[in-house]
């Protein structure tokens, strides 16, 4: 039977079946990417309404079992939409304001995947002008918290309150030396504590050698928030953040528009979009 596909490529070639079963299997052959050097394998599976990819050290994996859920998840929804706002964004001549917007849809797009039967809800009865229906909403008592690594998640994040409907945003600053690649957190806005069992949406743009997203998650698991209360949202991924993000933070889940083959000497995803910061505001 034919089936429609789409490939992402990692130095070699992997095809997604769209409407394949969820059954993990393992890439065997793995040739790494500059600032990807590591024996450890990718493995990757895939499901009718998004792309999976687990990233697991594990060297095989039987197709009978379940994912493991302390494998770090990675999720690229094969939504049109999203294709159609990276295609936007990757694009040189896309003038700043069109590009945050693109950058502001296609946060929108990720976080409603993202929040897809993760958020808490209530149930109850309304009365509907035709009589009395059942219902169920979005408990507001549990806000999101929306946590945008400046500057560039402010723009990935921008339309998180018109799709969750109760949200609280915790602004954190990191710069990245240029030189050295290394972080350095000049704003914090975290809480000493998030209340137990609070959901977590980490917005960076651009996850690259991985620095500024393991520092941002760094701080909350300091604060006492568990790998499986974050979702990290982000544009375009790379294999260096992914390995770093799997090796340290087992169970976590990333949602991303598009994940690209490598990261150059400067510390910048290839093709990537580019420094999403300079291009969502101009400066």
């Amino acid at each position: 039977m034919a089936c429609s596909s789409s490939t992402i490529h990692f130095n070699f070639n992997l095809t997604f079946p769209s409407n394949a079963p969820l059954i993990p299997y393992t890439l065997s052959h793995l040739s790494p990417a500059p600032l990807f050097n590591t024996k450890k394998k990718v493995s990757f599976s895939s499901a009718p309404r998004r792309t999976i990819a687990a990233v697991t050290s594990r060297v095989t994996i039987d197709a009978d079992k379940p994912v493991s859920d302390n494998r770090m998840l990675v999720f690229v929804p094969p939504h049109p939409l999203i294709k159609h706002w990276v295609s936007v964004l990757r694009n040189e001549q896309t003038p700043s304001p069109i590009f945050r917007n693109a950058m502001a849809e296609l946060g929108r797009l990720l976080m409603y995947e993202a929040s897809r039967d993760w958020l808490p809800t209530v149930s109850g009865e309304i009365l509907s002008p035709m009589g009395v229906a059942s219902v169920e909403f979005i408990d507001p008592r549990e806000p999101v918290a929306v946590i945008p690594i400046l500057r560039a998640g402010l723009a990935l994040a921008e339309h998180a309150s018109s799709i969750l409907p109760a949200t609280k945003t915790y602004h954190l600053g990191i710069i990245r030396d240029e030189e050295t690649l290394q972080p350095t957190i000049y704003l914090n806005k975290l809480p000493e504590n998030f209340p137990e069992g609070s959901k977590l949406f980490v917005v960076d743009p651009m996850l690259a050698t991985g620095g500024t997203i393991v520092a941002a998650l760094s701080l909350l698991k300091e604060r006492g928030v568990g790998n499986k209360q974050i979702k990290v949202i982000s544009a375009c991924a790379a294999p260096p953040a992914l390995q770093k993000l799997s090796e340290q933070f087992p169970g976590l889940h990333v949602y991303t528009g598009i994940i690209d083959p490598t990261v150059n000497d400067k510390g910048f995803i290839i093709p990537g979009l580019g420094d999403a910061g300079d291009r969502s505001y101009g400066t």
